[in-house]
């Protein structure tokens, strides 16, 4: 288990989180939880004022947040009880989106009951895990999760670079049971990572562009004997290759922004 492994993990999921920004069209940044209501005191750090109306979001220091994060989001996830990088996976996932969503994600992926509670059985079944495979299996469910919100269009360039990040992020830490060391023995690993997801993302890549080039119907049989076209089937034909091609391409960029992620880890 990783205990006393929160400020490396805070440390790593607060440089997504970003510093103060106060929109006034982020609903989040108002203390009453819409545009327009309440005060407009921002977020920073990830700590917003909808949440935290009766702080002073402007000025927080990271010390200020410490403790918001312990109690609303690591010990939620039973972060002292996981292995090294899976503590990191759950809990960026967490703070995401949510502490029961990630602890869900581990748990589909240990094959656990899926609860949303990190109790025994879920920490018992990560300390026997393959932690690298179970970091990946989180990390691509959590990508599927954030490819069917309906703001994916909007956020998908900075999710998915974050994703790939703590993925490979999370491999270091197993890798080096939290001292961040990057190792012989780490550094062949992660540049193997890489090079398996720059393979994947070209498959990936090819495979959009064949389902695109092959999105032609082929009429035959009584179709053509008759000269009657099902043009519904047709359609409906067409439109499936190109949702085939999208998601592959959407994989593909995935891919790609890992195989970055893990070359970026080698230091």
């Amino acid at each position: 288990m990783a205990k006393g492994n929160l400020p490396a993990c805070l440390n790593i999921t607060l440089k997504h989180e970003g510093k103060y920004t106060n929109n006034p069209k982020d609903p989040g940044n108002w203390t009453g939880g819409k545009v327009g209501v309440g005060v407009l005191k921002g977020t920073n750090m990830g700590v917003a004022a909808h949440s935290f109306p009766h702080l002073d979001i402007k000025n927080l220091k990271e010390a200020d947040v410490i403790p918001i994060y312990r109690d609303k989001y690591w010990s939620k996830v039973s972060g002292e009880a996981l292995p090294y990088g899976i503590d990191l996976a759950v809990f960026d996932y967490g703070v995401n989106s949510g502490p029961p969503r990630g602890v869900k994600a581990l748990q589909a992926e240990l094959g656990e009951k899926v609860d949303g509670k990190a109790g025994v059985d879920t920490i018992n079944a990560a300390a026997r895990s393959n932690v690298k495979k179970t970091i990946q299996g989180i990390c691509a469910r959590r990508m599927s999760f954030l490819r069917g919100l309906t703001t994916w269009n909007t956020f998908k360039g900075g999710w998915s670079r974050r994703v790939a990040d703590i993925e490979a992020k999370a491999v270091v830490m197993w890798l080096s049971r939290g001292s961040g060391a990057t190792s012989a023995e780490t550094t062949a690993v992660l540049k193997e990572e890489a090079q398996k997801a720059d393979k994947t993302a070209s498959t990936q890549s090819k495979g959009a562009g064949g389902a695109a080039g092959g999105g032609g119907v082929a009429i035959g049989g009584d179709t053509a004997a008759t000269g009657d076209i099902n043009w519904l089937l047709v359609g409906g034909i067409a439109a499936a290759v190109i949702v085939v091609a999208v998601v592959l391409i959407v994989k593909s960029r995935h891919n790609k922004e890992r195989a970055k992620a893990y070359l970026a880890a080698v230091v």
